[in-house]
Formats: structure tokens, C-alpha cells, sequence
């Protein structure tokens, strides 16, 4: 009977070697994107809006999650809107801002949206919470 020589068990290699890899790829990763974005200049000086108030913008249309309309408070339709909105400036007319609820179905707000088209809305401009934080 012959005796085979048995080998030592093998070590599982270390997982040492994959960590420094990611370390090493998120180090060239953020010295070249500190590269690619330069500094503020030392002299400039950043407009401070904490005193800011939140407030919801001027003249918008507010438009309810059963897609029922308010306009500074009072119901009204797109049509009776856009007859204020040309009695007032016509050239309000240009920019209509809405201020839809966050239950409002998209379908509902598209077809507001294409209602004032349709009377005449140039540009409609949706309000949302992001744009009215400071």
C-alpha cells in the first residue's frame, strides 16, 4: 500500500484584496470629480433667503383633488378664469400658473391644462412644493 502525500489544506484568499480595490476606485473617482468642479471664488458672497416667506404665488388657479377650481378664494371655471385673466391684462393670458393638489388624477389636470389651451393659455406653468420653499 502506498501512502500519497496529502497537501495542506488551501487558505481561502483573503477579501482584503477586493476592499482595497473599491477603496482605491472611489479615491480616483472623487479627486476627479473634485477636478471637474471648481471652487466658489473666495470673494463671492451667496444670496440668503432665510428670511424668505413661504407663500403660494400670486393669481395662481388652485385646482382641488375633485378637480373643482379656486381662484383668490372663490370657485370658478376655466372659461370664467380666462375672461378675468383678459379683463384684468390680456397679457396675463401669456402665463397661467397652477397650483394643482397632490390627489388631483393626471388625467383631470391634462384636461384642464388642454381646456385653457383651448381659451387661449399660452404657457402654462404647474406650481409645485419644491418651487414654492425657498
Amino acid at each position: 500500500m502506498r501512502i500519497v502525500p496529502t497537501s495542506p489544506p488551501r487558505s481561502k484568499p483573503e477579501p482584503t484584496i477586493t476592499l482595497i480595490n473599491i477603496v482605491f476606485l472611489m479615491l480616483i473617482f472623487f479627486i476627479v470629480a473634485a477636478q471637474i468642479a471648481p471652487p466658489l471664488d473666495s470673494e463671492l458672497k451667496l444670496v440668503s433667503t432665510a428670511d424668505l416667506e413661504n407663500q403660494k404665488p400670486p393669481d395662481a388657479l388652485v385646482i382641488m383633488p375633485d378637480g373643482l377650481m379656486k381662484y383668490r378664494g372663490a370657485l370658478i371655471t376655466p372659461a370664467h378664469y380666462v375672461t378675468i385673466k383678459q379683463e384684468s391684462a390680456p397679457d396675463d393670458l401669456k402665463e397661467i400658473r397652477l397650483v394643482p393638489d397632490r390627489k388631483l388624477s393626471a388625467v383631470k389636470l391634462i384636461d384642464i391644462g388642454n381646456e385653457l389651451r383651448s381659451l387661449g393659455a399660452e404657457k402654462i406653468m404647474l406650481v409645485t412644493e419644491q418651487g414654492m420653499n425657498p
